[in-house]
Parts: C-alpha cells; sequence; structure tokens
C-alpha cells in the first residue's frame, strides 16, 4: 500500500484566462492542480487522481515541478476546457464558460493500492464527482469536499450557482468542508457566515471552512476561528481557495485549528501574490507567516 496525507480526486482543467488588462494566458489550472502543489510543497506527501483527455494533457508532466505528489491519471475521451474573463484587478468579478467537461468519476477508478489518511473530493462542476463517491471515500479516509463539484452547474456554456440536493444526506460522511461565501449563502439561505457555518455543521460536516476575499472562517462545533488575508497584490487571485483548503486539511493532520488555519491563510496570501500555483517551499510560507502574522 501506498501511505500519502491526502488523495486529491479531480479533474485538471485546459484554462484560458483573460485579465482585465487584456492579457491572454493559457494554462493548466484546476482544484486538483492548485491543492496538489500546494500541499505538497509544504511538505504532505499526496497523490492526485486527475482526468483528462490524456491525448491532450500530459498530467505526469504537469504535477512535474512539485516534489511529493504521486500522479495517476486517468484517461477521460473529453477534458475540461475553460475560459475566465476577469473584469477587475482583484479578480473578484469574473466570467466563466465552459466548453467540455470530463467523464464523471466512477469508484472503480480508485487505485485500490493507495492509502491516504484524507481523500479530497475536488471536482470543478457538478457531475464530476457523483454523490456514490462520498460514502465510498469515507469507507477508506476522512472526507474532504470542496461543494463547489456539488452546486457549480454548466448551462449554456455558463456556470451558475444551484443548491446540492442531496447536501443533508451527503454531509454526515464530510469531516472537512470548503465553501466560499457566495456558495454557503446557497447553500443555507445565509448570508451570515458564522450562521452558515453553524447550519453546515449541524446537517453533519464536522468541521467547515468558508472563504471570503477578506478572510477564512474555521467552525467546529465549538468556536468560530477566523483569520484574515493579507496579500499585498492579486495577481494570483485564482486558485485561492484550493490553496487555502489544501493546505488546511493537510496541516489538520498534526496541527490544532488555529495554528493550521493561521498557516493556510499565510500561504494563500503569499501565493495570492504570484500567478499560477504555489512553488514556494514551507520555508517561503513560514517566513511570511512570521512577519504578516505574528
Amino acid at each position: 500500500m501506498s501511505k500519502f496525507d491526502s488523495l486529491i480526486i479531480g479533474e485538471v482543467a485546459q484554462d484560458t484566462n483573460v485579465d482585465y488588462d487584456g492579457t491572454v494566458v493559457k494554462a493548466v489550472g484546476g482544484a486538483v492542480y492548485y491543492s496538489g502543489f500546494a500541499a505538497a510543497n509544504m511538505g504532505h506527501k499526496i497523490a492526485v487522481l486527475p482526468k483528462a483527455n490524456t491525448r491532450d494533457v500530459d498530467m505526469v508532466a504537469a504535477f512535474a515541478p512539485a516534489e511529493n505528489i504521486t500522479v495517476y491519471p486517468i484517461h477521460s475521451e473529453t477534458s475540461f476546457v475553460t475560459k475566465n474573463v476577469y473584469f477587475t484587478p482583484d479578480r473578484e468579478r469574473r466570467n466563466s464558460t465552459v466548453d467540455s467537461v470530463i467523464e464523471p468519476y466512477r469508484t472503480e477508478e480508485v487505485p485500490a493500492e493507495i492509502d491516504a489518511a484524507i481523500w479530497h473530493l475536488a471536482g470543478l462542476v457538478a457531475g464530476d464527482i457523483t454523490d456514490e463517491m462520498i460514502p465510498f471515500a469515507a469507507q477508506h479516509a476522512m472526507v474532504a469536499i470542496d461543494v463547489q463539484t456539488m452546486m457549480r452547474h454548466v448551462v449554456d456554456g455558463g456556470m451558475v450557482l444551484k443548491d446540492w440536493e442531496t447536501k443533508k444526506e451527503m454531509l454526515p460522511y464530510v469531516r472537512f468542508l470548503k465553501t466560499d461565501a457566495a456558495e454557503a449563502e446557497v447553500l443555507t439561505g445565509l448570508t451570515d457566515r458564522v450562521e452558515a457555518a453553524k447550519l453546515l455543521y449541524s446537517w453533519g460536516a464536522k468541521e467547515v471552512l468558508i472563504t471570503h476575499n477578506s478572510e477564512v472562517l474555521v467552525y467546529d462545533g465549538k468556536d468560530i476561528y477566523t483569520c484574515p488575508i493579507k496579500a499585498r497584490n492579486l495577481s494570483g487571485r485564482t486558485g485561492r481557495g484550493d490553496t487555502t483548503f489544501a493546505t488546511y486539511i493537510n496541516e489538520r493532520l498534526t496541527c490544532d485549528i488555529p495554528t493550521a488555519l493561521k498557516t493556510a491563510t499565510a500561504l494563500v496570501s503569499l501565493k495570492m501574490e504570484t500567478p499560477g500555483p504555489f512553488v514556494g517551499t514551507r520555508e517561503e510560507a513560514d517566513a511570511y507567516k512570521a512577519e504578516f502574522f505574528a
């Protein structure tokens, strides 16, 4: 058996990003990509199970710059292909269009030899990872899920947020739940992030993390923890939530909530200052934390 801190399941994306100033960049992306780099470069041993058309995307090469990652590529006849147009320098306003999506993950595609403490379900749109994957994952590890994979629906080439209809059946299987502020509002009907986190916990998620452009919030059923984001610029805004969540859940294997939250928020603040995934070191992240999060 192969022993990992986390197994991250999700497709790589073939992204075209158009910045507010008209700059066009084509890149590999996706939650599995940003999550894998962040966790691995912080020193965690990571397995990734990316899915794409292997004739178009070399998934092993995509993750090669990050040490501590073992890649188990899965072929899909179709890949996730998207275009993101950003309207503001902070990248908070964007329009995303989707040209194609992957064939859904199946439980039998997960290699039996993988042994991981956490299974991190990190799809990009509804249908990538079906509900059946959640109890299946819970049989093997602690389940972490980025709820975007259940809520973002492709409609006429665009992405629309819709409620996760089976949330109350599935959330009891979930150890770590990640949403952003907009997703939390759709899930719960609440604009107050603290109250939304408490409601999501009451539905079964054991630890709820909600990202916002100003802070990261965690609720464990007892206390609310928050940490402000302190990035000096936002040129690397893409992948913010993925970087935060992957760092947080892997740090939680050995740290308490406040420590893991501060490390994750410091890391994402640093990462947001440079486009692309986090390619630095733990030492660089610790130095940034010591300077800005003392």
